[in-house]
């Protein structure tokens, strides 16, 4: 059987902000966190790791491969969106700082782009071109992809059926576990 576990990165001192290219570590919660997803993760089979290149994905992606004796393979492309000046933000400092640019991102997401940040399209693209080869590369083994909210959320919805409500609940906890399984050709999420 092939399987796909996703994981979300742990909790950083960005918590709450806007930290998509930002390059925080975890936080003393955020170490807390690694630890419980090598247990939660040990017992999977993992033999393929690969993860964004950012330390809050990374320092986790690290902690499973040291536990399972795996290398792991940062990939650039499985950031999260960049997201220009908005970078390092809330919400609420957003709305204050870029009060019609917040609005109408609200409105029109996601055609409009952050000021300064990448198109959702390219983000798209650029996640597809990382993840539809992984997806080949998983027949008969189990892989890990450790990366960040809005790259699962694309990836949930896009490939694997999640409906967006579903896959923006389902990836809300830092260092959250989805294990998708394909039997008789289709994915199916197990956890």
């Amino acid at each position: 059987m092939s399987m796909i576990v996703l994981i979300r990165h742990v909790e950083t001192d960005m918590a709450g902000r806007f930290c998509g290219h930002s390059d925080p570590a975890p936080n003393l919660a955020g170490e807390t966190q690694i630890a419980a997803v090598v247990e939660k993760v040990k017992s999977m089979g993992i033999s393929r790791i690969y993860s964004s290149d950012l330390r809050r994905a990374a320092q986790t992606a690290t902690a499973i491969g040291q536990s399972a004796d795996i290398e792991v393979r940062l990939r650039p492309g499985l950031r999260e969106i960049h997201f220009g000046a908005w970078e390092g933000l809330s919400w609420k400092e957003v709305e204050v700082q870029f009060p019609q640019e917040a609005k109408l991102w609200l409105e029109e997401f996601p055609s409009r782009v952050v000021p300064g940040g990448e198109r959702y399209s390219d983000f798209a693209a650029r996640i597809g071109k990382e993840f539809a080869p992984l997806l080949n590369e998983t027949e008969g083994c189990c892989t890990a992809v450790i990366t960040h909210r809005g790259v699962l959320q694309y990836v949930l919805t896009r490939y694997f059926n999640f409906q967006d409500t579903e896959a923006w609940e389902r990836t809300a906890a830092y260092g959250t576990v989805i294990s998708i399984a394909r039997s008789k050709g289709e994915w199916i999420a197990l956890t």
